[in-house]
């Protein structure tokens, strides 16, 4: 007879969109909630699902909620009850949440509408297969509170446009994220020179690799010319 999914102890992280937690029993899902942006029936329903389950909630820095704590044969019913929301993609080499700020939608600070870029950005690599994970953050302005300094790839709103970081990383090896290009570049810019990162670092990089470990390896200089920007 074939397995069903749960049919195992543990699933592998990433598996119906769940993180095995600390107890080594029980899962965390996180419906993708682009840019942190959620409705009040959304909310209702991640509240829904956390009470008939047993699960707790918890504000997570990329912008998502994660339901915490639910046990292995519930997790397709809960999937099912948030309405087939998308994982939010929490492990594994992929492009993870696109973290964005509120920008000139909503901040007086803004000087770019980050929230739409960021949005642009989400539509077009959330999910996306990688050799190794890839974050991008999307900050309105220099205060950079979406921490685009330590992003893969990071766009910073100024008064002409915006400034395009690569190669930032947080945690234990964490790693400042370079200029690429001197020059603020408008929205269709920017979007061409992330396509060039990502397609670049997709065919470049090693199996668990950041792109960070590529520009160190190669120089910033050459990773510029690779990209043509130099």
């Amino acid at each position: 007879m074939r397995r069903t999914l749960y049919e195992d102890a543990v699933l592998k992280d990433g598996e119906q969109g769940a993180v095995l937690q600390r107890d080594g029993q029980t899962y965390a899902i996180c419906p993708h909630l682009p840019c942190g942006l959620v409705t009040p029936e959304i909310l209702r329903k991640i509240a829904d699902v956390a009470e008939r389950y047993g699960g707790r909630l918890k504000c997570t820095s990329a912008q998502r909620i994660a339901i915490v704590g639910l046990k292995p044969e519930d997790l397709t019913a809960a999937w099912a009850d948030l309405g087939g929301e998308n994982p939010g993609h929490m492990s594994g080499s992929r492009v993870r949440s696109v973290k964005a700020c509120p920008g000139t939608d909503f901040c007086k600070r803004g000087r770019q509408p980050a929230l739409t870029m960021g949005m642009e950005l989400d539509r077009l690599y959330h999910g996306k297969a990688m050799p190794g994970k890839l974050k991008i953050g999307v900050s309105g302005c220099g205060n950079q509170c979406s921490e685009t300094c330590i992003k893969d790839i990071g766009l910073v709103g100024g008064n002409r446009g915006w400034t395009i970081l690569v190669g930032g990383a947080g945690g234990t090896y964490a790693r400042l994220a370079k200029q690429l290009v001197e020059q603020e570049v408008d929205d269709e810019t920017a979007l061409k020179l992330v396509a060039q990162v990502i397609e670049y670092f997709e065919k470049t990089a090693q199996p668990g690799e950041r792109l960070g470990d590529i520009i160190a390896r190669m120089g910033m200089g050459a990773f510029r010319h690779a990209l043509g920007v130099a």
